[in-house]
């Protein structure tokens, strides 16, 4: 008689846990520049490739170390969009176990609650959705244009139109505006899937097209994004910008001003937010100065376009490059943590005071559309 060997329920538990320990991968939050952005990355691409990931140490650089309110709606979001298994998704938390499951088309909403960055949210939500069987709606309330984060019409009008050369589909609209401390606006986004992202070169910026712009305020007079725009304007002179004027009465009370430059193969961006006290003059002028740093740098993507840009080029199939003026924390810790994830290298060389990033990505493939 033929006997088999069956494990007992320990013994099968344990080898379970072995099987988890060996494709988890853990990532020390603290690396780089310390902030969110590892954590982002991470669950990011861990939604993706079906990785399991623990982020210890998150935001350990920071004054208040732990999770924010913003990053624990961002992971519960994400969670729900890939049925994932998390531990930690609590405001103070320092570590976050993020097991993912099947990636599901769906309509999210999320209301942060506070002036939370509505486009950091976005940062961990993107690139997941774009891996669906099919469109997924996104509905964000809480910060539009806030302090330590891109504003939502970086995202409109520099992030999307560059990443869409890769094949990226997503449309931004922009509802209500959220300022600190009440927040308050109001996103729609629409992401279209994708089969596999295509690898591009951003060496060359082609052909000028234009500067254009937004000067924004909700609940202030009207004189104040005349002041803006009439500033930008003044120290963009020479690229004939044109800047719109929008003028609001959303929930919370805010203004700023954001800039982009257009290329036939890149955009440029910049913005700068009003405070108390704050000249509209100086806000226009903040945000101008900081554009024209980049327009005369020679590069083809900002610096704070560059970090966001390595996941995408990371998951394309074929070569990608950029060049940028510097090499931010922020870059540094996302190729940092892409690198650990998708086993991807990324090449860094400094010439004629540009900085030349190139990789060759895995070409990943949305295992949901067949």
């Amino acid at each position: 008689m033929k006997s088999s060997y069956s494990p007992s329920k320990s013994l099968q538990h344990f080898i379970n846990l072995t099987r988890s320990v060996i494709i988890m991968l853990r990532i020390d939050g603290s690396y780089g520049e310390g902030g969110g952005q590892v954590l982002r990355t991470a669950l990011a691409l861990s939604a993706i490739t079906g990785r399991a990931v623990e982020v210890v140490n998150i935001r350990a650089n920071r004054p208040k170390p732990g999770l924010a309110t913003q990053h624990m709606h961002g992971i519960k979001a994400l969670a729900r969009l890939c049925n994932a298994r998390v531990e930690g998704a609590e405001v103070g938390s320092t570590r976050v176990y993020f097991e993912p499951g099947e990636i599901t088309p769906q309509r999210l909403r999320i209301d942060i609650g506070t002036a939370g960055s509505v486009s950091l949210i976005l940062q961990v939500l993107l690139l997941p959705c774009a891996f669906a069987k099919s469109e997924v709606l996104l509905e964000i309330k809480g910060g539009t244009n806030v302090r330590w984060s891109p504003p939502i019409d970086f995202v409109k009008h520099v992030l999307l139109p560059v990443v869409a050369k890769l094949g990226f589909s997503a449309e931004v609209e922009i509802l209500a505006r959220g300022y600190y401390p009440k927040g308050g606006g109001k996103v729609k986004v629409k992401v279209k899937p994708v089969k596999k992202l295509k690898g591009m070169a951003l060496l060359q910026r082609g052909k000028f097209l234009g500067v254009r712009g937004i000067a924004h305020a909700s609940n202030l007079p009207r004189h104040v994004i005349e002041r803006e725009a009439k500033a930008a304007s003044e120290l963009l002179a020479e690229y004939n910008p044109e800047i719109a004027l929008e003028e609001r009465r959303d929930f919370s009370t805010g203004t700023g001003i954001a800039l982009w430059a257009m290329y036939e193969n890149t955009r440029l961006g910049a913005s700068a937010l009003g405070e108390r006290g704050k000249p509209a003059e100086q806000v226009g002028e903040e945000a101008a100065r900081a554009l024209l740093v980049e327009i005369e740098s020679g590069a083809c993507v900002d610096t704070h376009l560059a970090d966001q840009l390595v996941p995408f080029l990371a998951l394309a199939e074929g070569r990608s490059a950029f060049t940028v003026r510097e090499l931010t924390g922020h870059l540094k810790t996302n190729i940092f943590v892409t690198e650990q994830i998708l086993g991807t290298r990324f090449e860094i060389r400094e010439e004629r005071g540009l900085f030349h990033i190139s990789t060759r990505g895995i070409g990943y493939e949305n295992r949901n559309i067949h």
